[in-house]
């Protein structure tokens, strides 16, 4: 197949250094024959700065004991076991500074206890999803005696796991040592089992290939080099050989570890790239094929194909994705429109005209929760708006007193001079005689019962509350979330009611709680419909405003096809 010929970038050639990567050891034996000793003891050699120890698994846990090996020199690096904590411990570990120039070494005890964990992980994994399919097709869950079949693309699943702890481990800058379990297990050959036996590494079946030395301890201090990728040792490929000298200085001296490289030289594989290649040489999902000068996309077209999906009563934002899937979004950044909101690219519409719709579905909602609580406070003001506040009541029951106000001085009267103040030390004037005395001011008690009013009047009934208008758009919110929370319950193969009980304990719950209660649950729906193998409804649902009114609409064909009583 014809293909192109002449280099797409500017690229250059080197030399070989010739200097050896940082080793990846791997010692493996059957159970007690002195993996663990044999690395604590070498985490002693001068070749190493500082050493971190991971252990995996506790069924040995001889990390700390280990640490009163002579000459051992390691710190361990704790975690909560699970396999996201085990990779950040690594990732920790490779991520610390050399101690006193020297490079440091990565030991993980073991490999084996990681591999059965993987594969733990994947039978739950299997198990659980037998016990959903069989819940979905209305069939008897498997019980615990039922053997669940672990498929090819779980087993994938693990591979990549076990391969991204491999990935982080080669971006250490130093050696690093890897312990696993070996067994005596029977020899096959053409897939029928023989009288002989031979020796199996307990751990992902690519890991020897991934090590650049493999040491077998057949027993304690009985040491066997099985492989090696070596130019500083004269060994013979292919062949097993004693080691009867062996340490761990030892092995990394032969391996030419002083002369290693700063880093590990390694170009990593990357078939996600594929994925990036098809993307830019397929055209984007939903664009079709169109013949130059055919329905050609113009400015004034995509403003009023923009306008109509505004106009869409059912779901206008779907409508505007679809523009973008029909016509593709390179398309529509080349496309010049004007409109009120000013001259920009169809897409640049789209986007704006979006985030116009989710600001008035907000407002909506927000205005609907204002009315309901003003609605509540209205009833109770109306309810209490007969009794008088406390001040008010005792502002009626104190006595008034007359004041006489002084007449004002006309015109024509003659201002009377003021008097002198008296004197400092001189005593007060007299009281004037002809002047009458104040009369006394009278008090609540001073008031007979006969003057108090005997008919009080009765107090306005209260006013029923006011009916809810059938096109009240608090209600049209509220039921566009229950029926979000319906299609959130069938689901979850429940009853909108036991769904929403959360909610109810208190009584009927208001607008704003119901809206992020079942907010909260859509993350986990669109995780069910993408196990279900429902990826296009669940992008569906994941980008459906809050609240979508034709949300049921778009599950009915899915409800419609799902087995009966789902």
């Amino acid at each position: 197949m014809p293909g192109i010929t002449t280099p797409l970038r500017e690229r250059k050639s080197r030399r070989p250094t010739g200097l050896p990567n940082p080793p990846m050891m791997l010692l493996v034996g059957p159970e007690k024959s002195g993996k663990s000793f044999e690395a604590a003891a070498g985490t002693g050699s001068d070749l190493i700065g500082m050493t971190y120890w991971i252990e995996i698994g506790g069924s040995e846990g001889t990390a700390d004991y280990y640490g009163r090996v002579p000459g051992a020199r390691y710190e361990i690096v704790e975690h909560n076991g699970t396999y996201q904590d085990i990779l950040d411990a690594i990732r920790w570990a490779v991520a610390q500074p050399s101690a006193n120039g020297k490079p440091n070494m990565i030991v993980v005890d073991n490999m084996t206890v990681l591999w059965d964990m993987l594969s733990d992980e994947q039978a739950l994994f299997a198990r659980r999803r037998a016990e959903r399919k069989a819940q979905e097709n209305r069939r008897r869950a498997p019980s615990l005696d039922d053997p669940v079949v672990i498929d090819s693309d779980l087993w994938n699943r693990a591979k990549d796991r076990w391969g991204e702890i491999l990935w982080m481990l080669r971006r250490h800058h130093g050696p690093t040592l890897l312990l696993a379990r070996q067994e005596i297990v029977t020899a096959f050959e053409n897939d029928k089992p023989t009288r002989d036996k031979t020796r199996k590494i307990k751990a992902e079946r690519n890991l020897p290939a991934a090590v650049d030395a493999i040491v077998e301890l057949h027993a304690f201090g009985e040491a066997h080099l099985t492989g090696v990728r070596t130019l500083h040792w004269d060994v013979k490929p292919g062949e097993s050989m004693p080691f009867p000298d062996f340490s761990i200085d030892t092995l990394l001296r032969r391996l030419g570890f002083e002369e290693a490289a700063a880093a590990r030289q390694v170009t990593e594989a990357r078939p996600e790239a594929y994925l990036q290649e098809q993307d830019q040489q397929q055209p984007q999902r939903g664009q079709k094929q169109r013949r130059p000068g055919e329905n050609e996309l113009t400015g004034p077209k995509a403003a009023a194909l923009i306008k109509k999906a505004l106009e869409d009563p059912t779901d206008p934002e779907m409508a505007l994705q679809g523009i973008r899937e029909e016509w593709g979004i390179r398309t529509l950044k080349r496309i010049p429109t004007e409109s009120r909101l000013g001259k920009m690219s169809a897409d640049d519409l789209i986007t704006r005209s979006l985030a116009y719709i989710k600001a008035q579905v907000e407002k909506r909602l927000q205005g609907a929760g204002d009315q309901q609580e003003g609605e509540q406070t209205g009833t109770e003001a109306r309810q209490g708006g007969t009794t008088s506040t406390p001040s008010t009541a005792v502002e009626q029951d104190q006595p008034r007193e007359h004041r006489e106000t002084p007449p004002e001085l006309s015109v024509s009267a003659q201002p009377t001079s003021e008097p002198e103040p008296p004197a400092e030390g001189a005593a007060p004037p007299p009281p004037d005689p002809q002047a009458e005395e104040p009369p006394p001011a009278e008090t609540p008690e001073d008031t007979s019962a006969a003057e108090e009013p005997q008919d009080i009047p009765a107090r306005p009934a209260a006013k029923p509350a006011p009916k809810k208008k059938p096109n009240d758009p608090t209600e049209i919110a509220r039921q566009a979330l229950l029926d979000e929370a319906e299609v959130q319950a069938r689901l979850k193969f429940t009853t909108r009611r036991d769904h929403l009980q959360p909610i109810y304990a208190d009584g009927e719950p208001g607008l704003a709680q119901l809206r992020d209660f079942v907010q909260a649950q859509r993350a986990e729906v669109v995780a069910l419909l993408e196990e279900n193998d429902q990826a296009v409804l669940a992008d569906v649902y994941r980008r459906a405003p809050m609240p979508d009114l034709g949300l049921k609409k778009k599950f009915a064909p899915y409800f419609d096809s799902a087995p009966a009583g789902q």
